[in-house]
């Protein structure tokens, strides 16, 4: 099977999950999604990015953006160590519910799907030698197109802050002609698109600056 490239459609499948039986293609809708893989339950790194993806959630649904994570585990496993992610979330950081669903993939058939087992590290396996994933991200906009993929190694925690600040660049760059220079965050200077020539550049930002003939930096959109 090709690999998912950034422009690939993300593929359809049907899985159980903590919140039901979903297909999803169905399940995303018109929505933006992220799908984010982890190794395996009740492992540490996984409970404290799960912990601040259920706190942030709102600040994802605020941006039409549907939350889905993965793990190499059954349901009845998922449900056990959902019950530990709120209790350290709550008792250590803030309060943490994680209402988002979670993939049971002990078979790992979407992880497949998607290239998400973990090739690198020889450890990461369950009992029977089985690959478990690395930390896998994708978002994935409302026509079902990939935007970005982030693969991080087993040993490291997602920063959740980049993912957020990488879909409000998507999402802004989307409905303007518009891109995001470097260490952008929302609300900063952005940079007319290239494809612009100069007399459209003019028309639809009349007060952007020309520090280079194609470098042309406006305000924000928003």
């Amino acid at each position: 099977m090709p690999s998912l490239r950034l422009g690939s459609i993300a593929p359809d499948f049907e899985a159980e999950t903590t919140a039901g039986p979903i297909k999803f293609h169905e399940w995303l809708g018109n929505s933006w999604g992220i799908l984010f893989s982890h190794p395996a339950d009740f492992t540490p790194v996984c409970t404290t990015e799960l912990g601040e993806v259920a706190r942030r959630a709102p600040e994802f649904e605020k941006r039409g953006v549907k939350l889905i994570g993965l793990s190499a585990n059954g349901l009845e496993s998922h449900e056990e160590w959902i019950k530990d992610i709120n209790k350290y979330g709550s008792d250590v950081v803030a309060p943490t519910n994680v209402q988002f669903p979670i993939i049971a993939d002990a078979d790992r058939k979407v992880s497949t799907l998607y290239d998400m087992l973990d090739a690198v590290d020889r450890t990461n396996v369950d009992a029977k030698g089985i690959p478990f994933t690395v930390r896998t991200v994708f978002v994935i906009d409302p026509n079902k197109v990939i935007r970005l993929t982030i693969s991080y190694p087993a040993q490291t925690g997602r920063n959740f802050d980049e993912i957020l600040r990488v879909i409000d660049s998507l999402q802004l760059g989307d409905q303007h002609k518009v891109v995001t220079p470097v260490n952008w965050n929302k609300g900063d200077d952005v940079i007319v698109h290239a494809s612009l020539n100069q007399e459209q550049a003019k028309q639809l930002f009349p007060e952007h600056t020309s520090p280079l003939p194609y470098l042309r930096f406006t305000k924000s959109p928003f």
